[in-house]
């Protein structure tokens, strides 16, 4: 017959796996294709192109989050409401690739705020990616 050993006559260390994270509530079939937990419309992660420009001593209507040190990358972290920005359809969880063909996925938080301040024409490479923005919120890491 099979015993069960008990925890503390383990001879190697037990390892505790983390939590998984609770599936959407369940929804009707119909229903799902309105919902955004079902639907499976993947059009809106794949990477876009933003233009901005501009004008000296203007805001750039967005502030960023991350960097190097987070691991995830450099994230939108707030669009101003009827800023340029927002116009241009930038959004709370877009992670930016690039701006003016500079790579933005392994760059210093300092160093991205540069660039993005000095710039008076901004070609900036995104995708929705709110998966990894939560992520990056959660470590605080600015």
């Amino acid at each position: 017959m099979d015993q069960k050993i008990p925890y503390d006559d383990y001879q190697l260390p037990v390892v505790f796996l983390p939590s998984y994270e609770n599936p959407p509530a369940w929804i009707a079939p119909q229903e799902r294709v309105h919902h955004p937990d079902y639907n499976n419309e993947l059009t809106q992660f794949l990477p876009r192109t933003v233009v901005l420009k501009k004008p000296p001593g203007a805001q750039l209507g967005f502030n960023i989050r991350g960097g190097k040190a987070s691991q995830l990358g450099i994230f939108i972290s707030k669009v101003v409401p009827d800023s340029d920005a927002h116009r241009a359809g930038l959004q709370e969880g877009d992670q930016v690739l690039s701006v003016n063909e500079v790579d933005f996925q392994d760059i210093e938080h300092s160093r991205a705020v540069e660039i993005l301040k000095t710039a008076r024409e901004i070609l900036m490479r995104v995708r929705f990616f709110p998966y990894n923005y939560q992520r990056q919120k959660e470590r605080t890491v600015h």
